[in-house]
């Protein structure tokens, strides 16, 4: 069984009883990536700090959110990121079992961010169905943003867009990045080519 594989079955592991009932029910047939470097917030729940409170609350609220760490999209999507996630909702894609994602808090374990000594950042996405794709964009939060309200599209800028790419279960992404300090929101769409369904990831990260 390969790492994406295992993967798959860890959240039951970390949600407990709740989430090992989930097991036995069907794989979503859309369920294929979040961002694993930076880890969003639900690979990070699933995978690296499930008994931080906010995942503990996030867990209590869905155990299902968890076991579907990879499926934060919208099969339609078709490049209307901005019409069809709304403000507020980003880190959830306006679905309600992914709701509690979009709870703004400082709590959140955040990622500090080091530039490599070409001055630019490595990034990575992990997709457990690598797709086709059409671009990964990646936004961050702009100067002055505030943790403790909701993540609005105006609260964002493109820092980088990597055009077509083929299928691949791991993405490394490397890009500089507009000066920032202390606490921010990396937010990433996947926009597959071979289908208008796109995927979306909230990672908190931290500069210093």
């Amino acid at each position: 069984m390969n790492s994406a594989a295992l993967r798959k079955l860890s959240p039951a592991l970390v949600a407990g009883a709740a989430a090992a009932a989930a097991l036995s029910a069907p794989v979503p047939a859309q369920a294929h990536g979040s961002s694993q470097d930076p880890p969003s917030r639900t690979y990070n729940c699933a995978f690296d700090h499930p008994n931080d409170p906010m995942c503990v609350r996030a867990r209590t609220s869905n155990p299902q959110a968890l076991y579907d760490w990879m499926e934060v999209n919208i099969g339609n999507a078709a490049g209307h990121h901005r019409r069809m996630v709304p403000d507020g909702k980003l880190c959830s894609a306006g679905r309600a079992k992914y709701a509690a994602f979009d709870t703004p808090s400082r709590r959140w374990r955040a990622t500090t961010l080091t530039p490599g000594s070409d001055g630019r950042y490595t990034f990575t996405w992990e997709s457990s169905a690598p797709h086709a794709t059409a671009y990964y964009r990646l936004y961050l939060t702009k100067p002055g943003f505030d943790p403790t309200q909701p993540l609005k599209w105006s609260d964002l800028v493109k820092v980088h867009d990597t055009g077509p790419r083929g299928a691949s279960h791991r993405t490394t992404i490397k890009t500089a990045l507009p000066e920032r300090h202390g606490r921010h929101i990396l937010y990433t769409v996947w926009q597959r080519s071979d289908s208008p369904e796109a995927f979306y990831s909230c990672a908190d990260v931290q500069f210093r």
